[in-house]
């Protein structure tokens, strides 16, 4: 949602290249926009049948500023042929993402302004006529089950009908025609399809409690089948293949989350399928063409699988031979399974994308994606570890500017967003940005980041500005003693929670950084949870537990609230926020700079109109890097 706050005892590990090593040369700096444009074709997606391409590119419609659009392209085996054809005319926004429905019909979402509030359109392939299948004003609308062996509906969740809860309809990719088929009572915050696109399972929330639903068909009431407390999850996947039982991703009884399955008939009991050693379980996978189990993917340093099925191992094991040095994710495929969209990248680079033929075992470039920056001259990110002064081991990534010694650099802390989310390995326009202009870059996944079990998850709650903040602040001093920082050359920039741990970094420890970039970041834990949108309001009795609670905890939140500290700051600053933000209000913005400007200090801020939680358009992109770019070099002299 968004991003997160001791000195240390530090002991430390670094795994990769060793910290004192440079190369001969610094790389020359490479245009900004060179790193944050949009790709020029990207977004690869094959169509059920495997002979249409789909894909988007920037495209500037009645001389308006080039947005991300959809194109198609037939494909002769994996080699696409002919002009592609335009199917969409955005100007106002890129479309963000789409997906093939059947051979003939593209599926996107797009929202206004930042807003969020995303409508579901469908197009078809042949024609060209869109089709907004929720024309509905204010209303947020998702794809629930894109209902593969139904050609003409599928099945869309909003909340037109209550802005707090979500109910789904089948809903006719041609003319727009829904039928409700599942109403929620109130307290329903995810539903579940089996694998003939029934709704079968829900999950409910009254904030602290969370119960999963059951029934055998639609026709039948749900029943409960299991209840914990939110701190245990118990969150459905997918059905088993006769639809009679539910995958599930688990840590009923343990600390990290397991793929297990859950039988209806014995819901206490569970299938313990696999358990990663060391970190959450993040996802599985399954073949719809073949109805088995795949895998299961987890991270710890870099991403890793667990196979179940020979045929998709020994697909991996081909694409690891063809694409040796790069690590790849499978993006999407055609009905037959055997064409796939592949995506190859490492933490230099975002790479190239294919189509792979298994039956041919051909690999066809598509497209690399950003060949105006050279691999060889970016950074690597290397996996490193610390102690905190509590003793709890903190994972990150330390980016190391190429070409210059690894001794007193001027370097950004870069605390993610979330604040429940991670920092993975990858390429990261940001991270290379800085570095290619001699900062090194340090990202931590402090406490309650997600990934490394409950307990960890568990020790962020109502440690925000607090603890979580010890973590980030401990990074620092690690950088510091391992001789890598200059301690009067450390900036501190993140976006959301990110956002937040920067304004309590320089409020709370007012002379560890001397610089300073807010990006859409919560400043007052009061008046963030008071404007959050409606559909959060279901989870406001577990943001009050995790976060705090208004009455209950006055005194501790009034303490962590940034903008209610900030006398204390002293820290130049740049602040960015987008107007129509529905996370983070833009009030939140104008109250800590305000407060600033009423002491006399001078603020950086930027705000704009149409944009939401965090900057997409590009020449928005552009000038906020720009002006980021400038206000460090000021401050931080790389």
């Amino acid at each position: 949602m968004f991003s997160f706050l001791k000195r240390t005892v530090l002991a430390a590990s670094i795994v990769g290249a060793s910290l004192g090593a440079s190369a001969a040369q610094p790389p020359r700096a490479y245009p900004l926009k060179d790193f944050f444009r949009n790709p020029e074709r990207g977004f690869f997606r094959l169509a059920d049948d495997g002979k249409t391409l789909g894909f988007m590119q920037p495209t500037s419609v009645d001389g308006n500023p080039a947005r991300m659009n959809i194109y198609v392209q037939p494909l002769q085996g994996s080699t696409p042929i002919g002009e592609p054809r335009q199917l969409t005319s955005e100007t106002a926004r890129d479309i963000s993402n789409f997906f093939w429905k059947g051979a003939d019909v593209v599926l996107y979402q797009k929202d206004f302004g930042g807003d969020e509030n995303f409508h579901v359109l469908a197009v078809n392939a042949k024609t060209g006529k869109i089709t907004d299948l929720t024309p509905y004003e204010g209303v947020r609308a998702g794809i629930e089950d894109d209902l593969e062996d139904d050609p003409d509906h599928v099945l869309i969740s909003h909340n037109q009908r209550d802005p707090e809860v979500f109910d789904v309809y089948r809903v006719n990719v041609h003319t727009g025609a829904g039928v409700l088929v599942a109403q929620n009572p109130g307290n329903i915050v995810g539903w579940q399809t089996d694998h003939a696109g029934k709704v079968r399972a829900a999950v409910t929330s009254d904030g602290l409690n969370t119960t999963l639903l059951y029934r055998d068909d639609e026709a039948s009431e749900f029943r409960p089948l299991i209840t914990t407390d939110y701190r245990t999850s118990v969150s459905p996947a997918f059905f088993t293949f006769d639809d009679k039982k539910l995958y599930a991703l688990s840590n009923r009884g343990r600390d990290k989350l397991a793929l297990v399955v859950v039988d209806p008939a014995s819901p206490e009991a569970e299938e313990e399928i696999f358990t990663p050693d060391t970190v959450d379980l993040d996802a599985a996978a399954y073949s719809r063409k073949r109805r088995v189990l795949t895998l299961a993917a987890y991270q710890t340093d870099k991403p890793q699988y667990r196979f179940f099925d020979a045929e998709t191992e020994t697909l991996f094991k081909k694409l690891s031979a063809k694409l040796a040095g790069y690590e790849f994710a499978i993006q999407g495929a055609n009905r037959d399974e055997n064409k796939f969209i592949v995506a190859a990248y490492n933490d230099r680079t975002p790479g190239s994308r294919y189509i792979y033929d298994a039956a041919a075992d051909t690999l066809t470039k598509l497209a690399d994606i950003n060949p105006a920056i050279p691999e060889a001259d970016m950074s690597r990110v290397q996996p490193i570890s610390y102690q905190t002064r509590d003793g709890l081991t903190v994972h990150g990534y330390l980016t190391l500017p190429a070409g210059r010694a690894a001794t007193n650099l001027p370097c950004i802390v870069n605390p993610h967003g979330g604040p429940w989310a991670r920092d993975s390995w990858g390429y990261n326009p940001e991270i290379q940005f800085l570095a290619n202009r001699g900062f090194c870059v340090l990202q931590m996944n402090f406490r309650g980041s997600t990934g490394y079990g409950r307990a960890f998850w568990e020790a962020s709650f109502g440690q925000w500005g607090l603890k979580m903040q010890d973590d980030i602040t401990d990074g620092v001093q690690w950088l510091v003693q391992q001789g890598v920082a200059d301690p009067k050359r450390i900036g501190i920039y993140g976006a959301s929670y990110g956002g937040y741990a920067t304004l309590a970094g320089v409020a709370f420890t007012p002379d560890l950084y001397a610089a300073a970039v807010d990006y859409v970041g919560v400043s007052n834990l009061f008046t963030f949870m008071k404007s959050i949108p409606p559909y959060w309001k279901p989870m406001l009795d577990k943001m009050y537990d995790m976060v705090g609670d208004p009455e209950r905890d006055r005194d501790r939140l009034a303490a962590t609230s940034p903008a209610l500290h900030a006398d204390r700051i002293k820290t130049p600053l740049f602040v960015a926020q987008g107007a129509k933000d529905p996370r983070v209000n833009k009030d939140e913005s104008d109250q800590m700079v305000q407060a600033l400007r009423a002491r006399g200090v001078e603020v950086e801020y930027m705000v704009k109109d149409n944009e939401g939680h965090g900057f997409h358009n590009d020449e928005n992109k552009f000038e906020f890097y720009e002006a980021m770019e400038k206000f460090l070099t000021e401050h931080l002299k790389p």
